[in-house]
């Protein structure tokens, strides 16, 4: 009888360090459940809180989608605490990690592309920033428009293209930015260049045609083009190229009238016209 009662509290012991199966209704409706949990600290932006939660259920569930679905919240988590670094980090190894071309793999790439936006700093408008800032906003518009491209119907698709609109505005303002930094030093050719750069690569976007941004803001890379358009009109003017000059507000005039500029843009074409 002792050795039934003492083989019976082994097996009992046993048990309770078996794992639990990693298949069936009752494995899957455990992993939704542990992940619901992880959800509600999620929701209630205790951010911190919830990342413990996910590890377990990467840990005990990790043949489950929940367990995927852990992984990027925890990489979330981490994006909401603005933990930029470590989020970024996070959404790669899921990409790596996971291959398949699913909208598990869709969101990670949405969500890189939003983080290195959110990594722009205002300091790459600085003369000193000119070369050395630019990675950020550079691998952000690099890519969203990768993103925009490979994923034309995503329902992440109107924000990318909000993020891409500023991102470009923002590339637009620093060629700008330039561009007046080398006129008021007479370097009329790098002023030059440096506008219709500007206007050549950032304002055509197919990516994301008009109404389909969710958040457009006034100041677009469009909205840009007229003040694009007077300072090389300024430019010419003081290299002495009046025709490029008289061609570059007349553009203004003609396809932006309801622009601001037009008036300065009409003021300089009766000055020129005046001489001559």
């Amino acid at each position: 009888m002792r050795f039934l009662v003492i083989s019976a509290l082994v097996l009992a012991c046993a048990c309770e360090d078996t794992p639990p199966p990693r298949t069936g209704l009752g494995y899957t409706a455990n992993a939704q459940r542990a992940y619901d949990e992880a959800m509600k600290e999620f929701n209630s932006h205790n951010w911190a809180e919830s990342q413990p939660l996910f590890t377990e259920v990467k840990r005990k569930f990790g043949h489950t989608r929940f367990a995927r679905l852990a992984e990027l919240r925890i990489a979330d988590a981490d994006f909401e605490q603005e933990k930029f670094a470590e989020a970024l980090r996070e959404y790669k190894a899921f990409i790596h990690d996971h291959r398949a071309d699913n909208e598990d793999v869709e969101y990670a790439r949405s969500r890189i592309a939003e983080t290195n936006f959110k990594q722009i700093s205002d300091s790459f408008l600085l003369p000193s920033a000119d070369e050395r800032d630019q990675a950020a906003i550079q691998d952000a518009y690099g890519d969203l428009t990768s993103f925009l491209k490979d994923y034309p119907k995503s329902k992440q698709g109107p924000h990318a293209c909000s993020l891409l609109e500023e991102v470009i505005a923002r590339l637009v303002r620093h060629e700008l930015y330039v561009a007046r930094f080398y006129l008021a030093r007479d370097n009329f050719e790098a002023a030059v260049s440096r506008v219709q750069f500007a206007i050549r690569n950032y304002t055509g976007n197919e990516a994301c045609p008009p109404g389909r941004a969710t958040e457009t803001k006034s100041e677009n890379a469009f909205g840009l083009v007229p003040d694009a358009l007077l300072l090389l009109g300024e430019t010419y003017l003081r290299m002495h190229r009046a025709d490029d000059a008289r061609t570059s507000f007349q553009v203004i005039v003609d396809r932006y009238p309801e622009s601001a500029l037009a008036i300065q843009a009409r003021k300089y074409i009766s000055g020129m016209g005046s001489k001559g």
